[in-house]
């Protein structure tokens, strides 16, 4: 019996919908990275691009464990001397809650040039609308 690699143009990639409202952050991310990669298929070949597309709604209510909400902080780096800087978690679900599923989920793909095309397939939202119903998306109960 042969092994079964999958060819670049062979897979047709599916849409899904998952709604990120009181899912915990961890968990949404190994999901959604599994998802993203092709984990989830019998046609999974790790050299090659056979995951899905995933649209993330209602990011800004995505739940945290322990004590992150007040402890955890985000570091940004301008490139010059003392151009450090720290956003804590609050402050990020105010004004990008889209930046902290798509960082989560990016921690959690190989990092290679393979993950960052894979990380175009991830489109997140904030609120519970987004522009990509043409695609007819399947909906992903995570909960």
């Amino acid at each position: 019996m042969k092994t079964y690699l999958a060819k670049q143009g062979e897979i047709q990639p599916k849409w899904y919908v998952v709604d990120a409202s009181g899912v915990v952050l961890g968990r949404l991310a190994v999901k959604v990275a599994n998802i993203l990669r092709g984990r989830n298929k019998p046609t999974f070949t790790p050299q090659t691009e056979t995951g899905d597309f995933v649209v993330v709604i209602n990011a800004d209510k995505v739940a945290l464990t322990g004590k992150k909400e007040e402890q955890k902080k985000y570091m940004f780096y301008s490139g010059y001397v003392g151009g450090e800087s720290y956003r804590s978690m609050p402050e990020m679900r105010e004004q990008r809650p889209e930046f902290i599923v798509e960082h989560a989920v990016k921690g959690m793909l190989p990092k290679n040039r393979l993950a960052r095309r894979m990380l175009k397939k991830l489109k997140v939202y904030r609120g519970s609308s987004h522009p990509h119903e043409a695609q007819n998306p399947e909906s992903l109960n995570l909960k």
